[in-house]
């Protein structure tokens, strides 16, 4: 796989899973506030930043299962660990969101 591209994805890989686990965290402090709209709006742009994520980590798995050698360097485990991180972030501030309007209900 060419570097510059293999960069790229890396790169889209820890951009994404980044602004998933920022708007994540906004989501969160929306919720706390009772602004449980606002935080759902917020995860519905966290998905849209995972599914950029997960373009990213696409395209790396097309390469290798074309045959092609994806180099595993310290950088591309530090994407993959942001990606799964994000995801768990992200499912569980849906269910503190859930959490939140349930005890501003009450």
């Amino acid at each position: 796989m060419e570097e510059a591209v293999m960069m790229e994805s890396i790169m889209g890989l820890i951009i994404h899973s980044g602004n998933t686990k920022s708007e994540c965290m906004e989501a969160i402090q929306l919720a706390k506030a009772g602004e449980i709209d606002e935080a759902r709006k917020k995860i519905e742009l966290a998905n849209e930043a995972l599914t950029a994520a997960h373009h990213s980590q696409t395209a790396l798995l097309t390469q290798e299962a074309r045959g092609e050698k994806v180099e595993v360097t310290m950088l591309l485990i530090h994407a993959q660990d942001h990606l799964m991180n994000s995801i768990t972030f992200r499912d569980l501030a849906k269910e503190m969101i859930d959490l939140y309007e349930r005890i501003k209900g009450e």
